[in-house]
């Protein structure tokens, strides 16, 4: 059974105000609307894509007069790409949206009695700040609207990238983020042209099938470098020349993993990761203590503001030296450890036995 299309444009629609997952919202005739990539001020068009009874949604056409408030985003592929969705929104702004959703979900939704929340406590860095990103390799990446796709060669299909919001199946390729500290775009870049100048077939995620799947970039502030190499199915010879290509290019790396996926989904957590060069671990130093990193371990992807949240967390403990602290979920150990010095005992429970022995270590 065919959906029916939505044919209809909202003009000079102004937005007013920031709601939840990247979007903003007005109301027209009486329906919110949610807008994805707006800013509260702009005046836009708006292209329905979803009307239900009492909401509608839909993306912007033409931006009429842009909101005062409204920054110029700093990455090319704003708009399509699944993340940085607030770029066009003023760092505080965003802060306090995030802060009003966190009172919506207490109060409103959760009809709660609370007492006065604390301002977030914000990042030094808006750029540059995760140490973990995960890219797809795609046979059939998305197209622009400005590309004839019967013009396109097979090789100017593929992608290395993030997935487009809300498809799983189409990846945007990425040129340069601006989320990962470098060497991430040179690595990925990198990986990219070797695969397809030596025809090494970029995963189809309907289909499943394909050679290369998907990769982990992980960096930390001590300079460790841990790249994971995800592929569908085993041939020894192609795998081994595409890493050695990998390591040779970039020494930096000091971790150089590999798996066999043969799975329908990307999830590694099952997977065995085998070490092909380097360490089988990256290190991360937070207050004097040093942790250990393995491919499925986890950690805060923003390493300061993971200090700054550990920090928070043990202050308001109140920990006088005599408690028993439990850690639920504790990955590598990171919050047992930073509070470790001020309990009496502290007890992690984790259900990866990897982060387990990370911790231990």
């Amino acid at each position: 059974m065919s959906r029916k299309k939505i044919d209809l444009v909202l003009e000079n629609v102004t937005v007013e105000a920031i709601a939840a997952e990247g979007n903003a919202l007005t109301h027209v005739d009486g329906m919110v609307l949610f807008v994805g990539s707006a800013v509260p001020g702009d005046v836009v068009n708006v292209r329905v894509t979803k009307k239900k009874k009492n909401f509608m949604e839909g993306y912007i056409t033409k931006i009429v007069e842009p909101s005062p408030d409204r920054l110029k985003p700093f990455c090319k592929h704003f708009g399509l790409c699944g993340g940085c969705k607030w770029q066009a929104l003023p760092y505080p702004m965003q802060l306090k949206a995030k802060e009003q959703q966190v009172i919506d979900q207490l109060v409103r939704i959760g009809h709660l009695d609370i007492p006065e929340i604390s301002p977030i406590i914000p990042s030094e860095k808006t750029t540059l700040y995760r140490n973990k990103l995960e890219f797809t390799f795609s046979s059939k990446r998305w197209i622009y609207p400005w590309e004839d796709p019967d013009t396109l060669s097979p090789d100017e299909r593929i992608g290395l990238g993030f997935h487009v919001g809300k498809f799983f199946d189409k990846v945007l390729d990425i040129e340069e983020c601006h989320l990962q500290r470098e060497p991430s775009n040179a690595i990925r870049n990198f990986i990219r042209e070797y695969a397809i100048d030596n025809g090494l077939e970029f995963y189809d995620l309907r289909e499943n099938k394909g050679f290369v799947r998907n990769m982990f970039i992980r960096t930390t502030d001590t300079g460790n470098v841990m790249l994971i190499m995800c592929f569908a199915y085993e041939d020894k010879e192609r795998r081994e020349a595409m890493l050695d290509a990998i390591s040779e290019a970039f020494p930096e790396i000091t971790s150089l993993h590999y798996v066999i996926n043969t799975k329908l989904n990307d999830s590694i957590s099952d997977q065995t990761c085998i070490l092909y060069k380097g360490n089988d671990a990256i290190y991360e130093k937070m207050e004097g203590l040093s942790f250990r990193i393995g491919p499925k371990s986890f950690y805060q992807t923003n390493s300061g503001q993971a200090y700054r949240l550990y920090s928070a967390a043990r202050k308001l403990a109140r920990l006088t030296g005599n408690e028993t602290v439990y850690d639920l979920y504790t990955g590598t150990g990171t919050i047992a450890q930073f509070v470790s010095s001020m309990a009496s005992n502290v007890i992690g429970i984790e259900y990866v036995p990897e982060a387990i022995e990370d911790a231990v270590d």
